[in-house]
């Protein structure tokens, strides 16, 4: 299949997201500390988008003839990101978050943009495109959250 590199990137996207998507549920579980409210909130928030996009990544994958990915073990191996498996503070946790959505927009640039392109598909470019303006869009916040503490 001319389009398996793309299939490929997309499998690990979804990997991802689903390593994120774990990873916002715990955050929002377990955080505690003097932004309570306004984290376990925003995690929530974030976990929803991810989920939403998750289900958009996959339907991308069956339309341009993949299979998605569809279990745990499968998203461990073709993750590029950790998983959370400590008892984070706030500030780690959103530090955590940041690393995580820089990395994914630093993929869907140098990687998966540069595939959809050389496939001519542009509807996975247009997915791409909004999945990075959306994780870019939370850096900014984090980065002003971060500011203030």
């Amino acid at each position: 299949m001319e389009n398996q590199r793309l299939i490929n990137f997309l499998n690990q996207l979804l990997s991802n997201y689903f390593i994120l998507y774990v990873k916002l549920h715990r955050y929002h579980w377990f955080v505690q500390g003097r932004h309570f409210f306004q984290l376990h909130e925003t995690f929530e928030e974030m976990y929803e988008m991810i989920a939403e996009d998750l289900d958009g990544a996959a339907e991308r994958i069956l339309m341009i003839g993949g299979k998605p990915l569809a279990t745990m073990s499968k998203y461990l191996k073709e993750a590029t990101l950790p998983e959370a498996t400590a008892d984070d503070k706030e500030n780690e946790m959103t530090a955590r978050l940041l690393e995580d959505f820089t990395q994914i927009i630093q993929e869907i640039r140098e990687e998966g943009l540069p595939l959809a392109e050389e496939n001519s598909d542009q509807p996975t470019v247009d997915l791409l495109t909004v999945y990075q303006g959306k994780l870019e869009k939370y850096c900014w916040m984090l980065r002003a959250y971060q500011a203030y503490e």
